[in-house]
């Protein structure tokens, strides 16, 4: 439906508002961030996505949420598709996230990793969903603290993410006092530097980690086999359907015995993975 034919129309409006926004122009906007993401969007949310989106009309100098759709729908609209993604992904998280992962991760699946990587191995780690990089920075310090030599060895953390502008900040290492507060007094002397009112990931942190845009519902261009992957509170955006064929091509992208680390409310209910601790799993060896 064009703007013209919208505002000729009587539907009512779903949420008030500066602009006016229909049920058919949620619609359009779920079904366009479905196709471009593959995140799920349910009615309740009309108010959520009004809020966030309306900048971006206002910004355009468009009339109403039915022109922004054609805008979106265009040929011209790939720019605008990735701004409205970014606006409408939710890019809670924070250092140090759901400690338990961390300490797993140090007393169950690093020891053998360390012996591999020093006796000339390849060890490889993932976080998919990256957000703004305390994910990628903290599996970092974690390996730096069990391995202060990993920047040496072939170790790698790949981090991903499918808002581009989200993972430019991620890139950039410099974070706020409230984003490190999480940070030990130790790890942050060892890994961070000030600069004003800045903290700053030191070289040798950044040097492990490697950011890069990804759909996760995309081919993924990565050969080789990941030792860990870390995707938490991603899946929950991502309708049943979705959710499993994830985690089974998660499952795949691991070494046998490798883990997965995924939200505290989320589960990974599928045959080639099997339970290891609070939202951890391992992939059953071939």
């Amino acid at each position: 439906m064009t703007a013209l034919a919208r505002r000729q129309s009587s539907e009512p409006v779903l949420v008030p508002g500066e602009f006016a926004f229909t049920a058919s122009d949620f619609r359009r906007v779920a079904d366009l961030l479905y196709q471009v993401s593959g995140i799920h969007l349910v009615e309740g949310k009309a108010s959520l996505v009004y809020s966030r989106l309306a900048k971006r009309v206002r910004t355009l100098g468009l009339e109403d949420f039915a022109a922004y759709c054609d805008l979106l729908s265009s040929d011209q609209g790939e720019a605008e598709r990735m701004a409205m993604l970014s606006a409408l992904t939710t890019n809670v998280t924070r250092f140090f996230r759901e400690p338990h992962h961390f300490e797993h991760l140090t007393a169950n699946v690093l020891p053998e990793l360390i012996d591999r990587a020093r006796s000339g191995g390849r060890v490889r780690l993932w976080s998919a969903g990256c957000s703004a990089g305390h994910e990628p920075y903290t599996m970092a310090m974690t390996l730096l603290d069990a391995m202060p030599d990993a920047v040496r060895l072939d170790v790698r953390i790949l981090a991903t993410d499918i808002d581009p502008i989200i993972v430019s900040r991620a890139r950039a290492g410099r974070y706020g006092a409230d984003d490190v507060e999480p940070i030990s007094r130790a790890q942050k002397d060892r890994y961070l530097s000030r600069e004003g009112a800045d903290w700053i990931i030191r070289p040798e942190v950044m040097g492990l980690v490697s950011f890069g845009d990804l759909n996760l519902l995309a081919p993924w261009p990565m050969k080789g086999a990941f030792d860990v992957i870390f995707c938490r509170n991603v899946a929950i955006y991502f309708d049943d359907d979705t959710q499993t064929r994830l985690f089974s091509r998660f499952a795949a992208a691991l070494q046998p015995q490798g883990r997965l680390y995924i939200g505290h409310s989320e589960r990974a209910s599928v045959p080639e993975l099997e339970n290891d601790g609070l939202t951890v799993y391992r992939r059953r060896s071939r």
